[in-house]
């Protein structure tokens, strides 16, 4: 993801199409989403045995027993602030995606003043031919009448249930930077 806007736009020009989950609150749900449609899932990493043999491992969340296929879940995205985070909307949840192995979090904010994400700290950020995240804009409807456009943007995510870092730059042109965390996925249901 560059700063060019490219894949926000193919984001915003794939199809959209609503997704209901049955959350672990067991509540029903329903979330906009905009991205293609998954095919593959892995999380494994390598480790290192006794013998010193590097050996193929799980990752954390699949030794706790999680292995995700490849598909479309709604997942916890926690963080460290209380400025940065999922709209109360989503319920503190976000849309991932599993394709050819690799993970990504499409998350709706409260407002647009962040402006671009980076996966990584805020030093890295800065320098040039850094690769922000560029949002996409959605209208979140408060089932009251009012309505508000927001800034949502789709972060890598490396696995589940280990933090990592993102950092932001909102309208005031300040980085800040923030640890995240990506937990408790529960398949969506088209």
């Amino acid at each position: 993801m560059s700063g060019t806007g490219a894949s926000s736009e193919a984001a915003s020009s794939s199809v959209e199409s609503a997704v209901s989950v049955k959350a672990a609150s067991e509540e029903e749900k329903t979330v906009s989403q905009s991205a293609a449609e998954p095919e593959t899932v892995s999380t494994a990493s390598a480790s290192t045995s006794e013998s010193g043999n590097t050996v193929s491992a799980a990752s954390s969340s699949q030794e706790a027993g999680t292995t995700l296929e490849d598909g479309i879940y709604m997942a916890k995205f926690d963080t460290d602030s209380s400025m940065f985070r999922v709209n109360d909307m989503d319920y503190g949840r976000g849309v991932l995606t599993v394709k050819n192995g690799k993970m990504s979090i499409h998350i709706r904010l409260v407002s647009q003043n962040i402006v671009n994400l980076f996966y990584g700290n805020k030093e890295d950020a800065q320098k040039e031919g850094a690769e922000l995240i560029d949002p996409t804009v959605e209208t979140v409807d408060y089932g009251d009448g009012t309505t508000e456009d927001v800034n949502c943007f789709d972060v890598p995510v490396p696995a589940l249930d280990q933090e990592f870092t993102v950092s932001l730059i909102g309208t005031h042109g300040n980085w800040y930077e923030h640890q995240v965390t990506v937990s408790d996925p529960v398949p969506a249901v088209q």
